[in-house]
């Protein structure tokens, strides 16, 4: 995925055995205390505890990245106000930069032009992507249940 100058790519690597390791560890701490707010003690520079307090909502996208880094999966955070270009865009929906081209064009996503280029934001490629899933998982539901039926 192209990424702007000023950003730091987080998905140009695997993640190390350690690094899958710690995911999974922390991943379980973080589920253990899953109910409420969860409260880590982590050591500073200069080896003092300090406390960090964990919402639910944060732990949920904790566990999420933390899921996929475990898997040994490379990850790569997308601001949802980030400006993404067609190539981006493309390699988020796993699709080609011609069909997503196409999409835009028929009015499928949202998209600004910056010149001659298309810029998509990141919220509307994500409604977007949310959406067709959503309507992916009826028909596999639907496709499920006519199979049913015939046994």
């Amino acid at each position: 995925m192209t990424m702007p100058a000023f950003a730091e790519e987080l998905g140009s690597r695997l993640p190390s055995a350690n690094e899958k390791a710690a995911a999974n560890q922390l991943r379980q701490i973080l589920a253990a205390q899953a109910s409420g707010d969860a409260t880590l003690r982590v050591l500073d520079d200069e080896k003092k505890p300090t406390e960090v307090t964990i919402t639910p909502g944060l732990s949920r996208l904790l566990m999420e990245l933390l899921r996929h880094v475990g898997r040994g999966d490379a990850v790569t955070l997308v601001p949802v106000s980030q400006m993404l270009t067609t190539q981006q865009a493309a390699d988020i929906l796993n699709v080609s930069r011609p069909f997503l081209i196409s999409l835009l064009e028929k009015g499928g996503i949202k998209f600004d032009t910056v010149g001659r280029h298309r810029r998509i934001k990141a919220v509307d490629l994500f409604e977007y992507k949310r959406a067709r899933d959503d309507k992916r998982a009826k028909a596999l539901s639907s496709l499920a249940e006519m199979d049913a039926e015939y046994l």
